[in-house]
């Protein structure tokens, strides 16, 4: 397995051509940021991932998280002092508000550095990730005084924080969720009940866990109108804000999982004794609404996870096509053996990981610029319109990124043949950490259901009207910028056509057959995902062609117009190609009892 190297040049060619990260600093709330300090973070943030993070990976898949009989668990060797370093090294607290002890940067910065800790050691980088968004859901939702409890030490990395949605029986039926709440007297509640798959919910790397737990209180509705919110730590705090007495939750066992070794999966049970104490936060069965905050954070972020995979995959694929030898390419002279990135199928599929990759890396950095933009955009109307496009952009993000994460990690088995299939090379790894993606924090085909019955509709349909009218004044734009890109924007063109008139069509089945409108969604959530991708990577060819013509000669410029007709060519094509599966009969697929199958 080759060293992982931050890919620092295209990150910030996307915050600066695509996200518009200079725009996105003139907002009122980012005072404290500087376009200027982009270049000297990343560059700092990818040296750290790179020395402290990414050794992690191999070793930490080998060596596992471990449970013992005491209730602790015990993470890999190196994650103590790894986690010590990146918290104190303040990386947590970047994207954070400031009042709290938060860097005060956009939301899109973190998305950056996401994808670097991802690609280096997604077992280590999930701990951060679910405390993000937890600090979220606490700034958004809870009272002065729960900030000022939770939020600085949860901010500074000293704290780390859970989502505890799973039950055995409510999986993501979260309706139908068991977990009790039972008012205490005194403001406090008494929690009781069991949770499953909580990642990082008992570890050894900081001084306390915070547990954002979905309970019922007595007499609350059925269903996810009943839910609430509460903050359960592990610690109980002193008059001083300091852990001191445990609290009544423990960890009873953590999963043996096919990848993701080093991170803790973990059965937490709640309750055992007395109730383990909680504090609600905002207003009892609110809780649904509260925790999609942290949900769609945690969505864009595994998005991001599909991506970081990927491209830590394609890196091991093409150091090892430079050197692997095997056949005579074609011109080659003869008795000699060629390196197997001369044949023309391995070509094929390096350029395939490669065009997708930046694709995913722009529509995951639109999605987090939208984001920004919903939360501090100075105009409200501004704000609004992002919501819809952020609501809109999220299961794409979430779905077409991490289907293709799984996707892409195979592909980089494939070019690594049989040594591919053993552990050996370490790249079996990346396919077996990928696979998680498109199952947690909702599922794929939940995603898809969303993306169909809750995002197109939104405003009679006129927030994917808006993006595909985008897409189009890209497509037109394209076709006046010289030949290559003129190709580009009518295949844009072409497939934007497709897509929208697919989109109408579903739409309207919303109301006159929604059954087959629920058919076609995961079909019709790879057509659009297939289609935003292409756009991004149009918008970065565009870019790119504007700074050649400024005088950069930047190879890496034109590579990107090269990947971009890549895409447009022999991958675009696949967006229209869903037409008739999210146009078909839902008759078909339910058409077989269950006890025919």
């Amino acid at each position: 397995m080759a060293d992982y190297s931050a890919p620092l040049w295209d990150i910030r060619f996307i915050l600066d051509e695509i996200a518009d990260v200079a725009t996105i600093g003139t907002y009122p709330d980012f005072a404290d940021f500087d376009p200027e300090m982009v270049e000297p973070l990343l560059d700092e943030a990818g040296r750290f991932i790179e020395e402290t993070i990414a050794p992690l990976n191999r070793q930490s898949d080998q060596q596992g998280s471990v449970w013992n009989d005491d209730y602790s668990v015990t993470t890999p060797d190196g994650f103590i002092d790894a986690y010590k370093a990146y918290a104190e090294a303040g990386w947590q607290s970047v994207p954070f508000d400031p009042a709290y002890g938060g860097g005060g940067f956009p939301w899109v910065m973190s998305i950056a550095l996401q994808e670097m800790l991802n690609s280096a050691c997604m077992s280590f980088a999930l701990c951060p990730l679910l405390t993000q968004g937890a600090i979220d859901l606490i700034h958004e939702h809870s009272d002065e005084e729960q900030k000022e409890t939770w939020l600085r030490p949860l901010i500074s990395g000293e704290w780390s924080a859970t989502m505890n949605l799973t039950e055995p029986d409510a999986g993501s039926d979260v309706g139908a969720l068991r977990t009790k709440a039972e008012p205490a007297g005194d403001g406090t509640y008494r929690i009781s009940g069991q949770k499953i798959f909580i990642t990082y919910g008992e570890h050894d790397m900081v001084d306390n866990i915070v547990h954002l737990v979905l309970a019922r209180t007595p007499g609350a509705p059925p269903g996810t109108k009943g839910i609430s919110t509460f903050i359960v730590p592990k610690y109980l705090l002193d008059e001083d804000g300091k852990p001191s007495v445990r609290n009544d939750v423990n960890c009873t066992s953590i999963e043996h999982k096919l990848g993701i070794h080093g991170s803790p999966t973990c059965v937490l049970q709640f309750g055992d004794n007395d109730g383990a104490v909680g504090y609600l936060i905002g207003e009892e069965n609110r809780g649904m609404a509260y925790m999609f905050t942290m949900m769609n954070n945690a969505r864009l972020s595994v998005g991001v996870q599909g991506l970081a995979i990927a491209e830590r995959a394609y890196q091991d694929a093409v150091d090892y096509s430079k050197e692997r030898k095997q056949g005579r390419a074609l011109g080659a002279p003869a008795g000699t053996s060629s390196p197997i990135i001369e044949h023309a199928d391995v070509r094929r599929t390096l350029m395939t990981m490669k065009a997708y990759i930046e694709a995913m890396r722009g529509v995951a950095f639109l999605d987090a610029a939208a984001v920004d933009a919903e939360g501090h955009h100075p105009d409200e109307a501004g704000r609004e319109a992002a919501a819809a496009r952020a609501a809109l952009l999220t299961p794409i993000t979430k779905g077409w990124c991490t289907d293709l994460g799984v996707e892409l990690t195979s592909m980089a088995v494939q070019i690594h043949g049989g040594m591919g299939f053993v552990e050996e090379t370490g790249v079996a790894q990346h396919y077996r950490d990928a696979r998680i993606n498109p199952i947690y924090e909702g599922t794929n085909g939940i995603q898809a259901l969303d993306l169909v019955a809750r995002k197109l509709p939104l405003d009679g349909g006129a927030v994917v009207a808006s993006l595909l009218d985008e897409i189009d004044a890209t497509a037109t734009a394209a076709q006046d910028g010289g030949e290559a890109m003129a190709t580009m924007g009518a295949a844009l063109a072409t497939s934007a056509a497709s897509v929208r008139a697919t989109t109408m069509k579903v739409i309207e089945r919303l109301s006159s057959s929604p059954a087959d409108a629920f058919a076609g969604a995961t079909p019709y959530a790879k057509m659009l995902g297939q289609l935003v991708g292409g756009w991004s990577l149009v918008r970065q060819a565009q870019a790119a062609q504007r700074r050649i013509e400024g005088g950069d000669d930047d190879v890496r410029l034109s590579n990107k117009i090269t990947t971009a007709s890549f895409y447009c060519d022999q991958l675009l094509p696949l967006a229209a190609a869903q037409e008739s599966a999210v146009l078909a009969s839902a008759d078909v697929l339910m058409a077989l009892a269950p006890d025919q199958f």
